[in-house]
């Protein structure tokens, strides 16, 4: 492990048991901050967090699912009462189950709302205070392609992600005084188990057409590389928005 540009930092990241959330988790500790790991599957967060220990470097997990709002905010403080304070959130937990609004299992479209605003909203309202009281602090939102692009087929998890897009922004403006930075990453595909919550057939065939129109899809490492960018750049410099997606991919 090696110290790096974010020694001395403490970073509380949603979603960590997989994909980005877990690739994120990885990078920013090994440029030295102590991570906070936050998922509901705790067995996965318990093993990442004895690899970054194993590693050298400082990690919790913390067992949570964010679309309750009583255990996002119990993630949150419980991620300053063990590390001390928190300068970086990652909001990257998310729900991406795609369909036709006709005929639609509104079950589905519930999930989305809480994980992808509701929770996001929760885990940010927590944080607030404890960065405010610090003077600094930084929120990354995880968003999409599909917060700028709507398209037949996502109509509900593209209002959620052009929900967090729009939160983003008025967030940022609300804050700025606080100097509390306020960055949304939107990728494009990334290969991770997110494409695996769709199990309706149409679905998961427009996904691997797409997949094949591609070719070379995003990593999740590709997209914690960004979230790296964003947090350590300079105290002077906020990057605001980064939309990255597969050098093949259109939209």
């Amino acid at each position: 492990m090696q110290s790096g540009e974010l020694s001395g930092t403490v970073a509380a990241i949603t979603g960590a048991s997989s994909g980005i959330g877990q690739a994120t988790a990885r990078k920013l500790a090994n440029a030295g901050a102590a991570v906070s790991l936050g998922a509901r599957r705790a067995d996965r967060i318990e093993e990442l967090a004895r690899q970054i220990e194993a590693d050298g470097g400082q990690a919790v997990a913390i067992e949570t699912d964010i679309s309750d709002e009583r255990q996002a905010n119990e993630f949150v403080r419980e991620t300053k009462e063990q590390l001390g304070r928190l300068d970086l959130l990652v909001n990257n937990a998310g729900v991406m189950l795609l369909g036709p609004v006709i005929g639609a299992d509104t079950a589905e479209w519930r999930r989305m709302i809480e994980v992808n605003l509701l929770g996001l909203l929760y885990c940010t309202h927590a944080a607030l205070p404890i960065m405010g009281e610090q003077g600094s602090g930084h929120i990354v939102n995880i968003s999409s392609v599909a917060g700028r692009f709507a398209n037949f087929g996502s109509a509900v998890y593209n209002l959620t992600k052009f929900g967090v897009n729009a939160f983003s922004e008025a967030l940022r403006q609300e804050v700025v005084a606080a100097n509390v930075k306020v960055t949304v990453i939107e990728p494009g595909f990334v290969a991770t188990e997110l494409q695996e919550q769709n199990t309706n057939p149409a679905v998961v065939d427009a996904i691997d057409r797409m997949r094949g129109e591609i070719g070379d899809v995003l990593h999740a490492d590709d997209i914690a590389e960004a979230i790296y960018y964003a947090v350590a750049s300079p105290a002077r410099v906020a990057v605001n928005e980064v939309l990255v997606r597969p050098a093949g991919q259109r939209r």
